[in-house]
């Protein structure tokens, strides 16, 4: 029960002498809309500097403190993969342990034990916040 069906369609054939006028116009218009983007672009990268020196005046307190984050991250990663490295070496590690827990029984008889050697550690102390935040004293 089928049926052959068949349908035919008739094509205009181009003409050739409007064929070259088509090619032509859309070539002009391609040019020009490549040159308006062109114009757009240098404009752009033309006044590059001036938008990133305002970019900079305006943002530079946050610039500066997300600098100073990602620089504290990349410098703890960094000092964790040092001690992670050094802790791995045989003997190393104990003996740090002794050294650190020698240094802290030290500190202990130095500044803590008597009053007068604790005040002298606040003394210090006070010193040392003052020259961090510039107070004179």
């Amino acid at each position: 029960m089928s049926a052959d069906l068949k349908s035919e369609a008739t094509v205009p054939e181009p003409d050739e002498s409007t064929m070259g006028t088509d090619v032509n116009a859309q070539t002009s218009d391609a040019n020009q809309q490549l040159q308006e983007i062109w114009g757009k672009v240098s404009g752009v990268l033309g006044n590059l500097p001036d938008y990133v020196t305002d970019f900079f005046k305006e943002y530079q307190r946050p610039l500066i403190t997300v600098g100073l984050i990602l620089g504290a991250v990349v410098s703890v990663k960094l000092l964790l993969a040092i001690l992670g490295a050094v802790n791995e070496i045989p003997l190393l590690s104990p003996t740090f342990e002794l050294v650190g827990l020698g240094y802290s029984g030290w500190f202990v008889y130095r500044f803590l034990l008597r009053d007068a050697n604790r005040q002298e550690l606040m003394g210090n102390l006070v010193s040392l916040r003052d020259q961090i935040l510039g107070k004179r004293g």
